[in-house]
């Protein structure tokens, strides 16, 4: 292998969503360049990052039933119980919730959390405060899935944050999706919630990291006895 391509693959793919955006940063860090070079570097800085933000790399996914994965990579923000959207019609008794919060270091694409269909897709425009806050996950822009699984319905809310103006949402209803799979996007920095059925144990704490697709949130095969679980 050459030293090349040791150098590629250490060198995550980028999203289609970000091409756009990395170009538009390119282009702005030449003109600054023509300008002053100095400011020219500070562009050059801020297209790396900005496809830092577009990155999409590969993600393996435990795949065993029952298992509920991060749909988002960033910080375990807060596991409480609280009351879903209406829109997601999961009833109107709290139930289990764990927030994922992307700084705008993080991986944006979003990713499934478990495996089953897409029973509904609900959008809610909203404020862009902070998505730290609970409060947001009331008050801000919102895009809300409900995947049926043959055992639970999981509700899986996208929130735009503080700088966050879009959300970009890949599937639609009805269709089948697989436990990791992407779904969706969300520009710059925001918060993922996921809505799970009553009894659920987290199986993370607060201010653990969290990768999509990988860290597993939350077991729904409670009467097995082999799964044991051990935080260190």
């Amino acid at each position: 292998m050459s030293i090349l391509d040791s150098i590629q693959r250490q060198i995550p793919p980028i999203h289609k969503e970000g091409y756009p955006f990395i170009g538009g940063f390119a282009l702005v860090s030449l003109i600054l360049f023509w300008l002053w070079s100095p400011l020219g570097w500070i562009g050059t800085i801020l297209t790396v990052w900005c496809a830092l933000f577009f990155r999409d790399p590969v993600r393996v996914t435990p795949v065993r039933e029952g298992l509920v994965v991060s749909p988002a990579d960033g910080r375990v923000s807060m596991i409480t119980m609280a009351l879903p959207p209406a829109e997601l019609g999961l009833g109107d008794r709290p139930l289990p919730r764990i927030s994922v919060f992307m700084s705008v270091f993080n991986c944006h694409v979003n990713r499934a959390p478990v495996a089953g269909r897409v029973d509904r897709i609900a959008y809610r425009p909203g404020l862009f405060i902070n998505a730290e806050l609970d409060k947001a996950s009331e008050d801000n822009e919102r895009n809300s899935l409900v995947i049926s699984t043959p055992t639970a319905r999981i509700g899986v809310v996208q929130i735009a944050g503080l700088i966050a103006k879009r959300i970009v949402c890949f599937v639609r209803e009805g269709q089948a999706i697989g436990a990791g799979e992407r779904f969706g996007l969300i520009r710059f920095g925001s918060r993922l919630d996921v809505y799970l059925p009553v009894g659920t144990k987290a199986l993370v704490s607060e201010g653990q990291t969290a990768i999509a697709g990988e860290t597993i949130l939350a077991d729904l095969v409670v009467d097995d006895p082999s799964r044991a679980y051990r935080a260190n």
